[in-house]
């Protein structure tokens, strides 16, 4: 399981798998490089009290991507390309189960 903090003023942390993880930040990184903001929305566990979570990404706003395992995922472009899409959304990006 990885981590995605997220900082404005509070610290935000969504734990994840390694793999979504990296899928997340491909994306992440590649919005916020062509300077495009959007929002980013995650189910919180009912373990945690349940429900869902938004936050504004924007260049302003540290990211920081914790995986634990050291070697790098194999992408599957076809994800990619779907969350992608999502986060040029009004509803922003947000996971959804991998294509095969």
């Amino acid at each position: 399981m990885g981590t995605l903090y997220y900082a404005d003023g509070s610290r935000v942390a969504v734990t994840i798998s390694d793999r979504e993880l990296a899928h997340l930040k491909y994306v992440m990184v590649t919005k916020l490089r062509r300077g495009e903001p959007f929002t980013f929305s995650w189910d919180i566990p009912e373990t945690e009290g349940g429900g869902r979570s938004s936050v504004w990404v924007s260049r302003e706003i540290p990211l920081q991507f914790v995986f634990n395992d050291t070697a790098p995922q194999d992408m599957n472009r076809a994800w990619l390309d779907e969350l992608s899409q999502l986060a040029s959304t009004v509803s922003g990006l947000a996971l959804t189960p991998e294509p095969a």
